[in-house]
């Protein structure tokens, strides 16, 4: 997790790369494209729009090295949903650290969001808010833990419950990159969190093909809840075109596909295998 520092309004800010920038570009396009069938859930009478964030961070951020402060991911989509004319009918966030989530929680109200706020960890903040949200409200929830080991497969499947649903899911090219070994060691849980069952489903081989198998393997999984992957994700780059992490996609519904491969190709990017 960042680190946190005094903000340029009082409040907490996380200390982030420069790559979070184009980041949240990525996610605001696809707020703002999807505003159009957003729009026919606010209606009144109807169930609503919902945005979830269970790692919501302090909401605002400041740029490594400078003195640039931006808002963190869940505050930018609100935003965008609101300057769009459709404002998400409520928000739900959670962090595991009380500090961030008051911080988050403070700035999206005097934006005037509808927000809910949980502190704990992801898995069960999920869990309380699929408990929570209208079962035929549309939702769009957005995944963007810190690691795979936090990328829970068990937030996927709780979310899947929900009938109408779409997920913009970070996952770490990096930490795949860096720690393969380490993760695939016999003691090591962190895959058995993030692609249960992958002992038995991936065969040991070179680095780069148990990457692909691995990452190929996770978005079958995903399919298998009816929740469709985009095959085409955007990765997200840092100093020196050096791979960080995708951006990708997992939808119920074809059309919200569609709206994700306009907004992820703003340049064109190649397979994620």
């Amino acid at each position: 997790m960042g680190q946190l520092i005094e903000g340029d309004d009082g409040s907490p800010v996380e200390v982030v790369g420069a790559w979070a920038k184009t980041k949240h570009e990525y996610l605001c396009r696809y707020v703002d494209i999807s505003r159009g069938v957003r729009s026919k859930w606010l209606d009144q009478g109807k169930a609503g729009a919902t945005l979830i964030d269970p790692f919501c961070g302090p909401g605002r951020c400041r740029i490594r090295d400078t003195n640039e402060f931006i808002d963190g991911g869940v505050v930018a989509a609100w935003k965008k949903s609101a300057d769009s004319k459709t404002p998400f009918s409520a928000v739900y966030i959670g962090d595991i650290e009380a500090e961030r989530v008051e911080a988050c929680e403070k700035r999206l109200r005097a934006l005037n969001a509808p927000v809910v706020a949980i502190t704990g960890n992801a898995v069960a903040t999920i869990k309380e808010i699929v408990s929570l949200v209208n079962p035929h409200s549309l939702n769009f929830a957005y995944l963007d833990p810190y690691n795979l080991e936090t990328l829970n497969f068990e937030m996927i499947r709780t979310l899947s419950d929900l009938r109408y649903v779409d997920m913009l899911v970070h996952v770490s090219q990096m930490d795949l990159q860096r720690n393969l070994d380490k993760y695939s060691s016999g003691d090591s849980a962190v895959f058995d969190a993030f692609i249960p069952g992958w002992r038995d489903a991936i065969k040991a081989g070179n680095v780069k093909a148990t990457r692909q198998a691995i990452l190929r393997y996770w978005s079958e999984l995903v399919g298998r809840l009816g929740v469709w992957p985009s095959p085409e994700p955007k990765l997200i780059t840092g100093p020196g075109n050096q791979p960080l992490y995708w951006l990708l996609l997992a939808a119920k519904h074809e059309l919200a596909l569609a709206f994700w491969k306009v907004a992820a190709n703003k340049q064109r990017q190649g397979n994620l295998f």
